[in-house]
């Protein structure tokens, strides 16, 4: 009989975490099932992804954190090659959202054997595509504040010890520009594709990366104001709760700043603007996903801890491999 099709599968080697040692073991013990591919410098994911999309392969494997999930979407964006993913990072909000186990790599595999596709929004910042979330000034800011040697040593800590830091700074002021009109103003601004952030934390109550949308919270205030009042809104049931913030929904839409303020996609520094538009991609991705897929088990777990309001199911299209 034919041996099945090796997956072009996509990490990072040099990872030296615990889970990217994990990882690592996890791919040896499944090569005959893989072809691997072993990255040795920043873009080369987004590069072997490009290409075995041209090849017209059907499926590419991101095997790692956030860091190479989001180099491989960039890779993909825009082409029919279905997204499989193999979460070995601190996070996994990604995996979280979609269903896909975050904590057991040999049931992650499974997903992509099983063939189950599902098709969502993807978006862009300033051209930079992105499958979760994105950020403009404050939580951009600590994510360039935060060193990759801190995150070696200190884990999700050095993100926070960046954060203490990012408070003491003066805010710029910008204004949110809708495609329909609508105008808002602020010192920081989130956009979700789908509910979840940094994790289990579920920012965007009402998001849905099936819907054509973002869910767009804009921050009113800075500093200790903007972070008590993230976890009072997510204490209370929704951030947008808060009186220090404007939340809608929105598919296209431009944040211009008084001055250069950094911009994050799914976690990643995307650079320094002024001026950042918020567009939905020409093509959906395709990833291998559970149908119906929860919000995290921790956010569901938070969810029904604070009552928060439930969403009605909707109908959802998949397809098998």
């Amino acid at each position: 009989m034919p041996q099945p099709r090796r997956y072009p599968l996509i990490f990072n080697p040099k990872a030296r975490s615990q889970k990217g040692g994990r990882m690592l073991r996890f791919i040896m013990k499944h090569a005959n099932r893989c072809a691997l591919y072993a990255t040795s410098h920043a873009g080369e994911a987004h590069d072997l992804a490009r290409r075995f999309a041209a090849e017209g392969e059907p499926v590419v494997i991101a095997a790692g954190g956030d860091g190479t999930l989001n180099e491989v979407v960039r890779g993909l964006a825009g082409t029919a090659t279905i997204l499989g993913v193999l979460p070995a990072g601190t996070m996994n909000v990604f995996a979280r959202e979609m269903g896909i186990p975050f904590d057991n790599l040999e049931k992650a595999f499974e997903v992509i054997e099983s063939g189950l596709v599902q098709e969502i929004d993807l978006f862009e910042a300033n051209g930079a595509p992105f499958l979760q979330m994105a950020g403009v000034g404050f939580d951009a800011r600590v994510i360039e504040e935060t060193t990759w040697e801190s995150k070696k040593m200190l884990g999700p800590l050095a993100y926070l010890l960046a954060a203490v830091k990012v408070l003491g700074e003066k805010p710029p002021m910008m204004e949110v520009v809708c495609a329909d009109g609508r105008r808002e103003t602020g010192v920081a601004v989130l956009a979700g594709n789908g509910a979840l952030y940094g994790g289990q934390f579920r920012f965007f109550r009402n998001a849905d990366n099936r819907d054509s949308k973002l869910d767009v919270i804009v921050y009113k205030e800075a500093g200790y104001k903007l972070v008590l009042d993230s976890l009072r809104g997510l204490a209370l049931g929704g951030i947008d709760l808060m009186e220090s913030t404007t939340a809608f929904q929105c598919a296209d839409f431009t944040v211009r700043a008084d001055r250069d303020v950094p911009v994050e996609v799914d976690g990643e520094w995307a650079g320094r603007f002024t001026e950042v538009r918020f567009k939905e991609t020409a093509t959906r991705l395709r990833v291998l996903a559970p149908d119906g897929p929860p919000a995290g088990r921790l956010a569901d777990a938070f969810k029904s801890l604070f009552h928060w309001p439930k969403r009605e199911p909707e109908l959802q299209t998949s397809r098998s491999l």
